[in-house]
């Protein structure tokens, strides 16, 4: 969202941020000032068998804010209801770089339970993000397509998933000498993951169901 205007005739016009596209980026880099200070710090860090809360914080907070700036802000409202929804499916191709969860299960460094299901979750996101990319792009209208919803949907229900598990990975530990845990993922810089991104994709999902919910519904394919 950018207001543009030309100064004079003839010159290259560039595009201006409108302010709430200044005011999201900037609170997006506060964000992961944070993030990354607390982190460096230990803090996100719980004793084996206890319910990671820190971690689960970083996740809630951060979506309850979106949520509450979504109902009491039109600006911000008609700010998520006109993001480029391709650029929305472009970041998630991204997420194919959850193979590195099976390498550090590989290594030893990341339970099984967690890894495999993460692993594979975002892997599944992250090669199908081109197809969904190219559907948009050869037809607008598939945004509002059942597919489109469904993709989503299981792209926030393997952030979901991946959180519960590792919740529940810390939860069960107990701090056996030599035993694998989620511990690393509380510490730089995984830490980024589960108290930076894991929120952000989420948000950026929810934002595609505002928008394809916003729009008439009907059947697509990827074909």
């Amino acid at each position: 969202m950018s207001n543009a205007t030309l100064s004079r005739p003839g010159r290259t016009h560039v595009p201006s941020a409108s302010p709430m596209s200044l005011l999201v980026g900037a609170v997006l880099a506060v964000w992961l000032a944070v993030v990354v200070a607390l982190g460096a710090r230990g803090l996100f860090t719980t004793a084996p068998g206890t319910p990671p809360l820190p971690i689960l914080l970083g996740v809630v907070v951060p979506l309850l804010v979106f949520l509450a700036a979504w109902r009491t802000s039109a600006a911000f409202r008609a700010y998520v209801l006109a993001a480029d929804l391709r650029f929305i499916v472009a970041v998630q191709g991204w997420r194919a770089a959850g193979f590195a969860f099976l390498a550090l299960w590989a290594h030893g460094i990341l339970p099984g339970m967690f890894a495999w299901p993460a692993g594979l979750g975002d892997i599944a996101i992250g090669i199908t993000a081109p197809w969904v990319l190219a559907a948009l792009l050869r037809r607008p209208d598939f945004a509002a397509s059942r597919t489109f919803a469904a993709w989503n949907l299981f792209g926030m229900l393997d952030l979901i998933v991946a959180v519960s598990l590792g919740g529940l990975s810390a939860f069960l530990a107990t701090g056996a000498a030599g035993e694998i845990t989620t511990r690393p993922m509380a510490l730089m810089p995984l830490i980024l993951i589960p108290a930076y991104l894991v929120p952000l994709f989420l948000m950026l999902e929810i934002t595609a169901l505002l928008q394809c919910s916003s729009k008439p519904a009907h059947d697509a394919s990827l074909a």
